[in-house]
C-alpha cells in the first residue's frame, strides 16, 4: 500500500509552474526550503529547481 505524499499535487503544481514559466518567486524559495518529510521524488524535484537556480536557468523575481 502507498502511502500519501504530505504535500500532494498542490506540491508538484507549484514545481510544474516554476519549471514552465522559469521564474521562482522568494516566497516559493523560501517555502521550498521550509518544507520538511518530502519524498524522494519531491526532494529530487527541489534540487533539481536549485540547480536551475545556480545555473541562471530560473530568473529570481519578486
Amino acid at each position: 500500500m502507498l502511502s500519501q505524499a504530505p504535500y500532494p499535487t498542490s506540491f508538484e503544481q507549484a514545481v510544474d509552474r516554476i519549471l514552465a514559466s522559469r521564474r521562482i518567486t522568494r516566497a516559493d524559495q523560501q517555502l521550498l526550503l521550509s518544507l520538511q518529510d518530502l519524498t524522494a521524488q519531491q526532494r529530487a524535484m527541489v534540487n533539481r529547481l536549485f540547480d536551475r537556480l545556480r545555473s541562471g536557468l530560473l530568473k529570481v523575481v519578486d
